[in-house]
């Protein structure tokens, strides 16, 4: 009896879906069910694949102002081999906070310095590192150098014109290390083994850059160096839209809810900038990041009702939050939409989840009810029995 938002599909009204051993085995209308199925009655209810936040430090942060629960990025700025799925941590608070509002996928990633490691997919249930991690190894992320400027490259040192060529030189030797390992007995060096899944095109780069020029300076190295890339904050990607067609190049829009980058643009800039790549048919999706990349991910759903409320339509914004960033990382056979196959990792609520009035009422990881307490729950129930007469 439940409303199906497939997000592949057509929503289907008054339907059924159902799941065995984790995977969703049937959806659709009169759907007969095997003896003995568990039921959970759906009447103005809503079914929607778990939200999926693009690009987030969740299990990597706890409180942003302790410099000892930060576990996000390492010292020295070339760093490939930091992996951000072995750093997780399964009991953070955060994790539920974030799960009770329908975020059950988020990208992990580590930051800072010029080559900041390799994210992963999580999912936010499990008793350790293993049990969250959907897909390691998602994609490389590299802090682009910004173009035209003069000012020093802050998170690694050195000007920009520095970064550049240490980027230069880090490809140009990756790719002289893996030519003397496929020859013969050469040394292991765990940095450059893993650069080497970048550039046999094996993982993504995922290039941190906003304005236009770094955006196409971003875009012709990997060209020429034929990587796989993704662009992440991309404020300036309309302006680029014609180069990120053509080499087929995502967009992860870093956040709605953040400033202008220019005293001269509008006060909606960045509220507008999904439709507006919408509108050039730029492959896009939407995350929550925001000055503090963990304990927001819960506003992921909000950042997407933004950009309804500034033109982008209300079934894109959903995609952008779920299916969209399961292709975009390679995990839509997975997750990212409900369809038969396809991993029962599912939330019930009881209306949009763009809206902040909606309640996700049951949430499922790989057919796996998940608890939805969480520290908020708590303290609200603590304080309110301490009120009551």
């Amino acid at each position: 009896g439940v409303k199906l938002h497939t997000v592949s599909g057509p929503v289907i009204s008054s339907g059924t879906i159902l799941f065995e051993d984790g995977k969703i085995t049937a959806l659709g209308v009169d759907i007969p069910l095997p003896k003995g199925t568990r039921q959970i009655k759906g009447k103005r209810l809503h079914v929607y694949p778990a939200l999926f936040d693009p690009y987030s430090q969740i299990g990597l942060t706890e409180i942003n102002s302790i410099r000892a629960t930060n576990d996000y990025r390492e010292t020295g700025s070339i760093n490939p081999n930091v992996m951000a799925h072995v750093a997780l941590n399964p009991d953070s608070e955060l994790i539920p906070v974030a799960r009770a509002n329908g975020v059950l996928l988020a990208l992990t990633a580590p930051s800072g310095g010029l080559v900041s490691g390799q994210s992963a997919v999580i999912q936010l249930d499990g008793w350790t590192f293993e049990d969250l991690t959907l897909k390691p190894g998602v994609g490389m992320h590299i802090q682009w150098p910004t173009q035209g400027s003069v000012a020093n490259f802050t998170s690694s040192g050195g000007s920009s014109a520095d970064a550049n060529q240490r980027l230069k030189l880090l490809f140009d030797q990756v790719k002289d290390y893996h030519r003397a390992r496929q020859m013969g007995d050469h040394p292991i060096d765990l940095k450059m083994e893993a650069m080497v899944p970048v550039i046999t095109g094996k993982m993504p780069v995922i290039v941190h850059a906003n304005t236009a020029r770094t955006i196409q300076a971003a875009v012709a190295f990997c060209s020429e160096r034929k990587l796989q890339m993704i662009l992440l904050g991309g404020y300036d990607a309309e302006h680029c839209a014609a180069l990120l067609k053509e080499h087929d190049i995502p967009v992860v829009v870093s956040g709605i809810h953040r400033l202008p980058r220019r005293r001269s643009d509008p006060y909606d800039a960045p509220y507008t900038l999904p439709e507006r790549l919408r509108q050039q048919g730029v492959r896009f999706c939407i995350a929550g990041i925001s000055k503090f990349g963990g304990p927001n991910v819960r506003n992921l759903p909000y950042q997407a009702g933004t950009a309804v409320a500034y033109g982008l339509p209300q079934d894109e914004a959903i995609k952008a939050i779920t299916l969209s960033p399961a292709e975009i990382y390679g995990v839509a056979h997975r997750v990212g939409s409900l369809e038969v196959g396809k991993d029962a990792t599912l939330i019930i609520t009881n209306g949009s989840p763009l809206e902040t009035t909606t309640r996700t009422i049951v949430a499922f990881i790989q057919g796996r009810e998940v608890s939805l307490a969480n520290r908020h729950t708590r303290l609200y129930r603590k304080y309110r029995a301490r009120y009551q007469p």
